[in-house]
């Protein structure tokens, strides 16, 4: 038994995570994947509709009619990842500083994060940021088109839960 067996006995298994997961392997800036690799599986699903539908339409006597419906959903499914995989021109630096012009406060602790809104998928950084000050008296939450930079909305408050244990 070797020591990358994950493996302590014949009865116990003990999780281990891939090499290309393990964070002791990482070095340097973490980079966020961009939004646009989506388009790559959904052009799979347009020729796979494609090829589907003419095949169906060619051959009627051979091929039932779920080819078809499996072609035109392969098509429409295929259609939306297109759409919907554009190209991030805004990194989350990018956001934190546009989310810093937007609340009007200095921000000390904040993180962003990917996510996706909208029926179009459009990609968008939730950005949240507390200020300053030892501890925070202001947070904000801050959405930022990652695809303009442009901030869609955001939501300044007192920090209730340091206002909390003061009372």
């Amino acid at each position: 038994m070797t020591s990358d067996t994950p493996y302590t006995s014949e009865d116990d298994v003990v999780d281990v995570l891939p090499e290309d997961l393990d964070p002791q392997a990482f070095a340097g800036a973490y980079k966020f994947p961009d939004n646009s690799r989506r388009r790559i599986p959904a052009a799979m699903y347009v020729v796979l509709g494609v090829g589907a539908i003419v095949g169906s339409v060619a051959d009627r006597s051979s091929v039932n009619g779920g080819v078809l419906a499996a072609g035109i959903g392969l098509l429409t499914f295929g259609a939306f990842g297109v759409y919907s995989g554009r190209k991030m021109s805004v990194d989350e630096r990018a956001a934190l500083i546009a989310s810093q012009q937007a609340i009007g406060f200095p921000v000390g602790h904040a993180s962003a994060q990917q996510v996706w809104r909208g029926v179009g998928s459009r990609p968008t950084w939730r950005v949240l940021a507390y200020s300053g000050e030892v501890p925070p008296r202001r947070r904000a939450l801050v959405l930022v088109d990652a695809v303009s930079g442009e901030v869609v909305e955001h939501l300044v408050e007192d920090n209730v839960e340091e206002a909390g244990e003061d009372a």
